[in-house]
This record gives C-alpha cells, sequence and structure tokens, in this order.
C-alpha cells in the first residue's frame, strides 16, 4: 500500500507542480502566440497520458496484490484491449502534431511587404546584415571571406555596395513590423534563437535557412545560441532591442556600409602599402650597390 499512495502523491504532485511552478516561458513579444498553444496541447497531451500510466500502475499494484487463497490468472493477450490502446495512441499523436504542421506552415510562409535582415553566425558571435537603400542584399560566397570582407560580400554586385553592416554589436528591429530573418553560418552548426520571441531556427553552413516574426512590444532581449557549437557556445550572446520604426532608422543610419567598409580599410592599408613598397625598392637599392 505504501507504493500505491507513493504513485497517486507523484501524480498529484506533478499536476500541482505545474499549475504553481514558478518556471514559466518569458512574456511573449512577438506574433507567435501560436507556438505556446501547441506547446500547450503537448503538454495536455502527454500529461493526461503520464496521469494515465501512474494511477493504472497504482491500480495495478492495489488489485493484483499478494493475498492468500488466491491463485494468479494469466491472459497472454486481448485484442479489445490492444485495439483500445492503438486508437488512443493514434488520436493523441494526431492531436499532438497537426496543430505543429499548421503553425509551421505560417512560420515559413512570409506574408508580402515584409523586411528582411541577415544573421550571421560564427564561432562566437553574431553579426548582422540590413538591405541599404536599394532594399536588395548583395551575393555572399564565403570563400570571400577575409579580415576586410568578415561576411564575404561579393564586391562585384551592386546591391552589395549599400548593404548595412553591423558586425558583433546590439540587433535592432522596429516594433509591429514584420521581418523576415536569413540565417547563414559560416563555420559550424549554430541556432538563433530569442526566447521572447518564440522563434528559433538552425544555421547550416553552406545554406541559407529563414523564418519571420512581427515584433509586438519594445524593449531589449537577449540572444542566444541554442546549437552547441563549440567550447565558447555559452558566450554567443547578444542583443535584440526592439523600439519604434524612427528610432529603428535613426540607429540603422549610423551603421557602416559595405562600401564605407572598403574605403576605409583602403585608407588604412594605403600608407602600410606605399610603405612596404618604398622599403622593398630601398632593400633593392642597396643591394644593387
Amino acid at each position: 500500500m505504501i507504493v500505491v499512495f507513493a504513485l497517486i502523491l507523484v501524480a498529484l504532485g506533478t499536476v500541482v507542480f505545474h499549475f504553481v511552478s514558478p518556471w514559466w516561458w518569458t512574456p511573449i513579444a512577438s506574433n507567435w502566440g501560436y507556438i505556446d498553444d501547441t506547446i500547450l496541447i503537448t503538454f495536455w497531451v502527454t500529461g493526461v497520458v503520464f496521469l494515465a500510466v501512474v494511477l493504472f500502475m497504482a491500480y495495478c499494484i492495489y488489485r493484483f496484490r499478494y493475498q492468500e487463497n488466491k491463485r494468479a490468472e494469466y491472459n497472454p493477450e486481448s485484442k479489445k484491449l490492444e485495439w483500445w490502446l492503438t486508437g488512443l495512441t493514434t488520436l493523441g499523436v494526431v492531436v499532438m502534431l497537426t496543430p505543429g504542421l499548421f503553425v509551421w506552415n505560417q512560420f515559413v510562409t512570409v506574408p508580402e511587404g515584409a523586411a528582411e535582415f541577415e544573421v550571421m553566425g560564427q564561432q562566437w558571435q553574431w553579426s548582422f546584415r540590413f538591405p541599404g537603400k536599394d532594399g536588395a542584399l548583395g551575393t555572399t560566397n564565403a570563400r570571400k571571406i577575409s579580415g576586410d570582407n568578415p561576411f564575404g560580400i561579393d564586391p562585384k554586385d551592386p546591391n552589395g555596395q549599400d548593404d548595412v553592416l553591423v558586425e558583433g554589436g546590439e540587433l535592432h528591429l522596429p516594433v509591429d513590423q514584420p521581418v523576415k530573418v536569413l540565417l547563414r553560418s559560416i563555420d559550424v552548426l549554430h541556432d538563433f534563437y530569442v526566447p521572447e520571441f518564440r522563434a528559433k531556427m538552425d544555421m547550416v553552413p553552406g545554406a541559407v535557412t529563414y523564418f519571420w516574426l512581427t515584433p509586438t512590444r519594445t524593449g531589449t532581449f537577449d540572444i542566444l545560441c541554442f546549437e552547441l557549437c563549440g567550447v565558447g557556445h555559452h558566450d554567443m550572446r547578444g542583443n535584440v532591442v526592439v523600439e519604434e520604426e524612427s528610432a529603428f532608422q535613426e540607429w540603422l543610419n549610423e551603421q557602416t556600409t559595405f562600401a564605407q567598409s572598403v574605403a576605409e580599410t583602403s585608407k588604412k592599408d594605403g600608407p602600410k602599402l606605399a610603405s612596404s613598397k618604398a622599403a622593398i625598392n630601398s632593400v633593392s637599392k642597396g643591394s644593387t650597390r
């Protein structure tokens, strides 16, 4: 009987803890309340199954406990019970999976007129790229990535010249504006995740993944990498600031474009290159003498 009472307490304690637990989701800050709904449905289905199994175990322990002058009866199978279990299991799986299919369809169906930006992940920092005044992002190639071109933007693509680059800094987004998030990794698997947005997606080297969202309230939220990506995984963090459209545009105008970055690099490298050539010429003249 002690085991029976213990199992019943486990079942009841689980239900109570679910409703009074201090650990719950952070307040949502995007349009993806549907994802919360699908998780709640999963909780209800798996919770009911868990309670049914535990209470059934308690019943069996009590019902078939040892008693003198009683003999066990062997029933190898029950067709009726098997059909019931098969049907209930199928129903539970359908109830859990069907809402997720609808939500996934919405998750990857970007609304018309949505702006877009790119998130680039690398060990162990985040970088961001916005289209310039032309409204289009330039093409990239991992082979073109260098110290002077960390995003790997094709310098021959005119669409990339005015791309706005934010390397290892804060990400800013306008509130109540749908945005398409393009995701790219240049080394290993990463995962871009903002808990308050309820939206996340793996970043696969050699591919561009995406999702979309609409930030619904202003504030500063943590950016996390949700894929184990190496020894510095724990430190791969950032911030996203959701603000009014005017403040976002002001921040965006303060950032450096790809063309400006190339020009600044040329200014810095020019004197160094001239100095190197002068040194080489000096050595050559000395050797001639």
